[in-house]
Parts: structure tokens; C-alpha cells; sequence
């Protein structure tokens, strides 16, 4: 390089700090090695020859006339090299750039080297023409070549040299000698001799299109050309980025970390791909007409505004801008065409980009913009409050029909309280919006409406005064992997048609509901996660349709979700849980479909519908909740089936004021209170369901209440299968009731079901108990295998038995007691252990064609044994039989001895008969003072009759 071209050089840039000097060993110029095909070069650098040379050079090509326009001016370097060839036999050998300076003799084997322990060459070789000057002949690094597949090394011997190269492509024979005799003294130092690091800093010197070309006069030059860091101080200066941006493809920007980037050279590779856009740079342009010499070795245009930039690129292909660093305020901004405008600015590229207006709206985006792009900058729309001006269609961000414009990692921001920050508006207006901070404004966040659609992924929506999204007027989105929360009122509003495809967002914390639909809105939200709502979760209402499946939906303040007002839902296959009231809210004559959800830990109902309402809840799972599993009141309807209802703490199922749902085929199990509750004029059906090991009575019904209730499995009550009492009413037919603890059907206290053709069988204690004023018809029952009587009527009750089979007990087949009456016809009372029909002192049934056979009278042969009644009975069973009082022992009314204990235990004391009745001698019991001479240990009495407890009513907020 000559020294005045060094010099204007130097005055043109700025030198980088001066490298330290490193053995090569030490500091490699290159990152990176890859394979490398092997290159042709060439005596000049003209632009026929760049156009000639081989696809290893492309990128050097490609960067050099990017803009189809060569440079005025060549590297005098390269050019003082012009005067001869370089063969490609000498340099076909790769090095790395451990050890880029060249070792090579390109002597003839006959022309031998001076000891390397000199540094300087003989004078008299290197003043003769026809002699080579002598160079060290230190050996090089090896490296792949793509020419010959194999790692070779060069050295002074030619026949050595050429043995390296493959066979296949062994050139013809040629003399060193003549190849070198064009080089001359200078030539050779700088191809030989010269350190890499002066090489690095002379090239430090060049911009982007000579530093291609000098990269073109040989390999070594085009190693060190290569330097990454060389790529990247030229990659900062001029789009100032901290990690190189790709464009991979259109509307495709993606910043990649040096560390983690296959390409060998990055910089050099974003170098190229951006290379033809232009820059938005105040003060450059001055500066490139000022200098204009200084910038010979590069084609870039620079303008101080966007507008001009715009303009300038409205002519060109899929034109790109670069925003550098600064705050932008265009007097307008209508983008029409497929232009890329990206913000340029190291560190946080967007908070060091900003377009701000206070009218109209910041940045529109046309008809014609189809393919256009925008990223890496703040968009702010401030308009003034005070102005007479009106902005109420006026937005941050707008985007108008018959455009899809990608909008990609951008700041938005707006202040107006009448307009979106964002809006999408008109059919086929179907932007790509991802990677957006659309927070802190003053209205809605995005809004999408009149047929618009579009793709919304990953965009932080947040703070916002009203609604975080608005979809409106058949509008069609996809939304996915958005995180829309803390908003000042709902997180997503779909309305008047709006539909909308959500797809695995997070919304949580907004003050009204995470999701609301209304007025006809159908969308469909898929995987999401809404949760931590100051009211609910799930807002569906006014005819609002919609397909919830797979989200999770929890821990928000009011129901995980509400459907009221006619409105009819798809929600599916989702978590509901952890709410601070109930799990899912159907009210107003709500519908929906509600199935296969999980919903449990809920601290009001799982399930609650009221007021007319008439969904399908279908194979849910309603569980662990802190209150109840269904709630079905005012006139609530529904088709409950094939759920599972279960460990919840109050009923399974509560059915109340004038409700008639329909319950078939769940599983309700193992509640802490009852399995399903009918109370307060609650109706309904329940067919084919398994109801049981609930702790309480696995069906009650009371006051009014009048169920159908068919086909069902009633099993493992604490407390008794069905327990109808206070006015109960109800139809149970075709069920199997068994394995209770008490009695498998109580009816009491003027309740007056009606059972027909049900097996009640292996109760624990009773088949069926009516007393205390209770009635009743059964009919064509099965009542077999219990522990205590098949059927016991005590106390003013009045039932109709008829056409039963009563048989198999392990006690009485029917007993009446306690001034009770009964109406038995047809009847067959059969193989009872204490007899078949019982009847206490002054009890007289009316009997009608009943079959009382083949019964045993355990009793009777009891007391001709001399054995105490309880020896039979224990306290868990009540055999009828003559009992008594001893006044010597002071026995209350509640005391009974039977009478072989009267002749015995107690043999002239003063004793009184009471009664013929059903009793447990108290005697062998061991409650009476002394102890039973015809028993064992006394067992204490645990005779002891459980109700259940009321339910806890729902009362759950709605907020509008």
C-alpha cells in the first residue's frame, strides 16, 4: 500500500485499538474453521473477474455489488499484486489461522533455503531476475481441502509438494521456477513474510467492499480478511448491533448469539444478508457528501428521516429501513408497500428506537403492505387531552384491510382513553404480531374486529385501563403464548360475533374476569392458563358460545367459570380448582356443555346451577372440594351424566327448590356427608347411578322433595341407604340397595314415598324403618339378607305393604311396635330368623292374603333353653318377646329384662311385665346395677340414631 493511500485511509476512519502481537499459536484471527472448497485467484480485482470467480467466493461477490454498483476506486494493494498469477498449486493448502503466515518455498526443488536462523534474504538471489529470493522454511499448519480431501503441508521440496495433492487432480507438470519469476522482492514479503497482525491492522483500515476484494488475492489474504472481530467492529459501526441479526427469509429477522451460531463468520454473513437496506441516520448523509473518498469502500444510503427513507425506497423490491438510535416524530407514517423498517441501536434495541405522534395515528399500515415489516421499536401515540383535535379512531398502531404486515418485537404504548393501542381492522387485514409489549395504555390494549384475523404470539399485554384483547364483529384471530395480565378490567373480551382462536396464553390478575364472551362471540380457547382473576375466571353471557378445552382454571376470586344469560358453552377437558368460590357458575337459564374436567379443591360448590338453567355435565371429575359437588337449585336443570362426584365435604349432590335435574349413571362416593340431598321441594331423576360410602345416608330426601329415583346402586351408607323424612315424598324403583350400616330405606315424620320392585338386602342393621308418623307404599320389593327386621313400623306409622318377598332376615320378617299400624296384602314372609310378621302389645295390622311360612323362632327357643335374650340378640338386634321391669333395682322406663332373666337375676325381687315388644335384655347387657348370672362381660350400649346435617346453601358473587 502506498503511502498516500495509507494515509487518506487513516484519515477516513478511525483506526481500532492496535492489536497486541501473539505467537499464532496464541491468538487466532478466526473463531472458527469449517471446510473450504479450494479457489481459483486471480491477477486483478476487477468486476468481471469477481463475476468469474468461484462459489467459495460468492459472499465476497454478493457483498461487493449488492447494490449492482462497483466502487469508483480499487485497493492499491490489490492492485500492485495485478502484474502477475498466483498459481493455485502454491496456495491450494488451507491454514489455520493459528498459523496464517505462509512458509512456503515456491522454489524449484534444486533452489534451496537460508538457514531460518537468519530473518532477512541473500541480497545477491534477491537482486538477480532470475532467481527467487529464499524464504524460511518453517513448516505450515495443516488444514482440509476440499480439492484434495486430505490434510497436506508445504514445504520448499516441489516434488514433495505435488506428491500431497490427490492424484486425481495432480496438475500437469510445471517449473516453480518460471511460475515465481513475475514476483517481485515486495511481492513475495507481503505474500510470505510480512506478520499477520501488521496484515490484520492494514485490513482494520479497509470498509466492507475492499476488504471483500483484498479477501479475493490469495488465501492467506482471504484468512485474515475473514477475522471475525475484524466483521464485527466494521458490523457495529455501521448497524450497531451487539449479536449479528439474520434475515433468513421475508418478514424473518432473528438475532442469533455469536456463541451459539453455526456460521463462521456471523458478522460477515449479517454483513451480507442486510446489506441492501438503507439507513435512517441523522447527520450521516452530510457526512458521506462531505468525505466522499472516505467512503469509496462502501454503498450504503443514509437519510435524516424516515419519511425520506420511504420515499427513497418506494421504487426497490421488498426494500429494508434501518431506524437507527433516536426519537422519531414523522409528520406521517402510511405504509403501503412491502417495506422491512427495523430499529438499529446496540443494547435494548426498542427502548433506543422510538416513533412518537400526538395526532392521527403513529404508523398505519395500508392496502399494499402485505408483506411488510416493522420490529425493534417503541410506538407511543400521546395525544394531547386539552387539543379541540379528535383521535378517537386514531391508535398507536393500525392496521387496515387487505394488508399482513409483521410486526415483531415492538414496544407500544398509548395514552389515549377513547382509542386501542393497537387495532386491526377490515376483512382480510391478517398482520403477524409477536414478541410485543403492549402494556400501560390508557384504553384496550389489541383490538381486532370486523372480520380481521391474524396471527398474535408470545406479546406481553398488561396494565392496561380496559380490556387487555377486544375481538369484535366476526373477527377470527389466533392468539398463542400471550401473557395478558394485571388489567385494569377484563384480560380477554370477545363480543358481538367476535371468534378468536386462543391457544396456550397466560392470563391471570386482571380485575374482572381472565376470559369473557358475550352477544353471539364464539371463540375457541385451547391449553391456556386464566387464573388469579379479582372476580372469575370464565365469563360467558348474553347467547356467548365458545369451546373451552384442556385450559387451567384456578385460584381466581369468584366461580373458575360463569354461564348465565342463555349463553352456550363448550367447556372441555379442563382443570378447574382452587377456587375462593366454586368451580363452575351455570345461572339464568345458562346451558353449555360441561364434560371430561377436572374439578376439585373448589371452596363452594364444584358445580352450581340455578335459576333455570339447563346444562349437560357430562364425565367430569368433582372432587375434594371444600363445600359440595353439584348444587342444583331454583328450578335448576340438567343432564348430569357419567360423572364422578367424590370426597367433597358436604353432599355429592344437593337438589332443592323446585329443581328437576337428571342424574344418570355418575359415580357418587365417598362424600363426608350425604350422596345426593333432595330438600325443599327438590325433584328430579336418578337412574342407574352408584351411590355409595358416603358418611352419611347415600340418598335423603325432605320436605317436598319428590324425586324418581331408578336403578341405582345405594351402597356403604354410615347412615342408612335412602333416608326420606320431614314430608319427603319420591319414587324409588328398580334400585339395589345394600351393605349399609343402618337401614338400607328410613322413612319417618310424615314423609310418604313410594318403593316398587327394589332388592334391599345384607343391611347392616334394617331393610326398611318406617316410624315416627311415616308412610309409604312398597310394592314387589325384594328385602332379604339384613341384620335386623326385613321391614320395622313403629311409632303412629301407617305404611301399605303389598306383593313383597321378605325373607332370609337374621331377625323378625316384619315387626310393628309402639302403637304403629300397617296394611299388609299378599305378601310372603318366609325362613326369618325370629319369626315372620311380630307384633307388640295392642297392635293390630290390617292383613290381607299374606304367606307367613317356614320361619325360625329363635326366641321362643331361647327362652325354653333357659338362655338370656341377649345371648341372641346382643345390643345390635331387637327380638320381640315378653319384657319386663325390676322396681328392686330401680329400672327405668328405657330398661327391658327378659324373662329368663326375671326368674333368675332377679328372683324375688319386685318385678312388673310391661309388654309384648321388640327390646334387648338390658340385664345382659350389663346397664343394671348387678350383673346377669346367665351372661358374660356386658357389652355397653351403643344404640344410637344419626340425621344428617343440612348442607351449607351456595351464595356466589356476580359482578357485572
Amino acid at each position: 500500500m502506498s503511502s498516500s493511500t495509507a494515509k487518506t485511509q487513516r484519515d477516513c476512519r478511525q483506526p481500532p485499538p492496535q492489536p497486541q502481537q501473539q505467537q499464532p499459536s496464541q491468538r487466532p484471527l478466526m473463531k472458527r474453521t469449517r471446510k473450504k472448497t479450494a479457489m481459483k485467484y486471480f491477477c486483478g480485482t476487477n468486476e468481471d473477474q469477481l463475476q468469474s470467480d468461484n462459489n467459495n467466493n460468492n459472499e465476497e461477490v454478493s457483498l461487493v455489488l449488492a447494490n449492482r454498483t462497483a466502487p469508483s476506486s480499487s485497493l492499491h494493494l490489490a492492485n500492485s499484486l495485478s502484474s502477475s498469477c498466483v498459481s493455485p498449486l502454491l496456495f491450494g493448502c488451507h491454514h489455520s489461522p493459528y498459523d496464517l503466515r505462509r512458509k512456503l518455498s515456491p522454489t524449484h526443488e534444486s533452489v534451496t533455503c537460508h538457514s531460518p536462523v537468519s530473518t532477512t534474504c541473500d541480497t545477491t538471489s534477491s537482486t538477480s531476475a532470475s532467481t527467487i529470493p529464499p524464504l524460511p522454511s518453517s513448516s505450515s499448519s495443516s488444514s482440509n481441502t476440499t480439492n484434495s480431501g486430505s490434510s497436506s503441508s508445504c514445504h520448499s521440496s516441489a516434488p514433495y509438494f505435488i506428491q500431497t495433492i490427490n492424484s486425481r487432480k495432480r496438475p500437469k507438470k510445471c517449473n516453480f521456477h518460471h511460475m515465481n519469476e513475475g514476483l517481485g522482492t515486495a511481492a513475495l514479503y507481503l505474500l510470505y513474510e510480512l506478520p499477520d497482525e501488521v496484515l490484520l491492522t492494514i485490513f482494520s483500515y479497509l470498509l466492507e467492499q475492499d476488504l471483500c476484494r483484498v479477501a479475493q488475492v490469495c488465501k492467506r489474504f482471504n484468512t485474515i480478511a475473514n477475522d471475525c472481530e475484524l466483521w464485527k467492529t466494521l458490523y457495529h459501526n455501521v448497524y450497531e448491533y451487539d449479536s449479528p441479526l439474520f434475515h433468513s427469509g421475508l418478514c424473518k429477522f432473528e438475532f442469533v448469539s455469536y456463541d451459539e451460531c453455526d456460521i463462521e463468520n456471523p458478522w460477515k454473513e449479517s454483513f451480507k444478508q442486510l446489506y441492501r437496506g438503507v439507513h435512517v441516520r441523522t447527520g450521516y448523509q452530510e457526512q458521506y457528501e462531505v468525505n466522499p473518498d472516505r467512503y469509496k469502500g462502501r454503498n450504503i444510503s443514509y437519510f435524516d428521516t424516515i419519511e425520506q427513507a420511504f420515499t427513497y425506497s418506494e421504487e426497490l423490491e421488498n426494500s429494508l429501513i434501518f431506524i437507527h438510535s433516536g426519537h422519531y416524530k414523522p409528520e406521517y407514517l402510511i405504509i403501503d408497500s412491502s417495506v422491512a423498517l427495523i430499529g438499529a441501536a446496540s443494547g435494548n434495541i426498542t427502548e433506543n428506537v422510538v416513533l412518537e405522534k400526538d395526532s392521527e395515528s403513529t404508523i398505519t399500515f395500508v392496502e399494499g403492505s402485505r408483506d411488510a415489516y416493522l420490529g425493534y421499536v417503541s410506538l407511543k401515540f400521546s395525544p394531547d387531552v386539552t387539543s379541540s383535535v379528535p383521535h378517537h379512531k386514531h391508535y398507536c398502531l393500525e392496521i387496515n384491510e387487505n394488508c399482513s404486515p409483521t410486526i415483531d418485537h415492538c414496544v407500544i404504548r398509548s395514552t389515549s382513553v377513547v382509542g386501542a393501542a393497537v387495532c386491526v381492522t377490515g376483512a382480510a387485514a391478517e398482520p403477524v404480531i409477536r414478541h410485543c409489549d403492549i402494556s400501560d395504555c390508557e384504553n384496550v390494549g389489541l383490538y381486532v374486529t370486523d372480520f380481521a384475523q391474524g396471527i398474535y404470539e408470545e406479546n406481553e399485554i398488561s396494565r392496561n385501563a380496559l380490556a387487555g384483547v377486544w375481538v369484535k364483529n366476526h373477527a377470527n384471530p389466533i392468539m398463542r403464548r400471550n401473557h395478558i395480565h394485571h388489567g385494569r378490567d377484563v384480560g380477554v373480551f370477545t363480543f358481538d360475533n367476535g371468534l378468536g382462536y386462543f391457544e396456550a396464553n397466560d392470563i391471570h390478575n386482571n380485575r374482572i374476569a381472565g376470559f369473557e364472551v358475550k352477544a353471539g362471540a364464539n371463540p375457541t380457547v385451547v391449553r391456556c392458563e386464566i387464573h388469579h382473576g379479582q372476580t372469575g375466571g370464565i365469563y360467558v353471557h348474553e347467547s356467548g358460545r365458545g369451546q373451552f378445552i384442556e385450559n387451567r382454571i384456578h385460584s381466581n376470586n369468584f366461580a373458575g367459570v360463569w354461564i348465565t344469560s342463555q349463553s352456550n358453552p363448550t367447556i372441555r377437558r379442563n382443570e378447574i380448582y382452587n377456587g375462593h368460590q366454586g368451580g363452575v357458575y351455570i345461572f339464568g337459564e345458562g346451558r353449555g356443555l360441561i364434560e371430561h374436567n377436572n374439578i376439585y379443591g373448589n371452596a363452594l360448590a364444584g358445580i352450581q346451577i340455578r335459576t333455570a338453567s339447563d346444562p349437560i355435565v357430562r364425565y367430569n371429575k368433582i372432587h375434594h372440594g371444600q363445600h359440595g359437588g353439584i348444587y342444583v337449585h331454583e328450578k335448576g336443570q340438567g343432564l348430569i351424566e357419567e360423572n364422578e362426584v367424590y370426597a367433597n365435604t358436604l353432599a355429592g349432590v344437593w337438589i332443592t327448590t323446585g329443581s328437576t335435574p337428571v342424574l344418570r349413571r355418575n359415580r357418587i362416593h365417598s362424600g363426608k356427608q350425604v350422596g345426593v340431598y333432595f330438600y325443599d321441594n327438590g325433584h328430579g331423576r336418578l337412574e342407574e347411578n352408584d351411590i355409595f360410602n358416603h358418611l352419611y345416608s347415600g340418598v335423603q330426601i325432605r320436605t317436598g322433595s319428590n324425586p324418581v329415583i331408578r336403578r341405582n346402586k345405594i351402597w356403604g351408607g354410615q347412615n342408612g341407604g335412602v333416608l326420606v323424612y320431614n314430608g319427603g315424598l319420591g319414587m324409588l324403583e328398580q334400585n339395589e340397595i345394600f351393605d349399609n350400616a343402618m337401614a338400607g330405606v328410613w322413612i319417618k315424620t310424615d314423609s310418604n314415598p313410594t318403593l316398587r320392585r327394589n332388592k334391599i338386602y345384607d343391611g347392616r342393621d334394617g331393610g326398611v324403618c318406617i316410624f315416627n308418623g311415616g308412610k309409604g307404599v312398597l310394592e314387589e320389593n325384594d328385602i332379604f339378607r339384613n341384620a335386623q327386621a326385613g321391614v320395622l313400623i313403629s311409632t303412629q306409622s301407617h305404611p301399605v305393604l303389598r306383593r313383597n318377598r321378605i325373607f332370609d332376615g337374621l331377625a323378625a320378617g316384619v315387626e310393628i311396635t309402639n302403637n304403629a299400624t300397617a296394611t299388609l296384602e299378599f305378601n310372603q314372609i318366609f325362613n326369618n330368623r325370629f319369626g315372620g310378621l311380630c307384633l307388640a302389645s295392642g297392635v293390630q295390622p290390617i292383613l290381607k292374603g299374606n304367606k307367613i311360612y317356614d320361619n325360625h323362632n329363635a326366641v321362643e327357643k331361647a327362652v325354653n333353653s333357659g338362655q338370656c335374650l341377649y345371648k341372641i340378640s346382643s345390643y345390635t338386634s331387637f327380638p320381640m318377646h315378653d319384657f319386663y321391669r325390676c322396681r328392686t333395682c330401680n329400672t327405668t322406663d328405657r330398661n327391658a329384662i327378659c324373662v329368663n332373666c326375671i326368674k333368675t337375676c332377679h328372683s324375688g325381687h319386685d318385678v312388673e311385665f310391661i309388654r309384648h315388644d321388640r327390646f334387648f335384655c338390658d340385664c345382659g347387657a350389663g346397664t343394671l346395677s348387678n350383673q346377669c348370672q346367665l351372661q358374660g362381660e356386658p357389652t355397653q350400649d351403643t344404640d344410637t340414631l344419626y340425621d344428617s346435617a343440612a348442607p351449607m346453601e351456595s351464595h356466589t358473587l356476580m359482578v357485572n
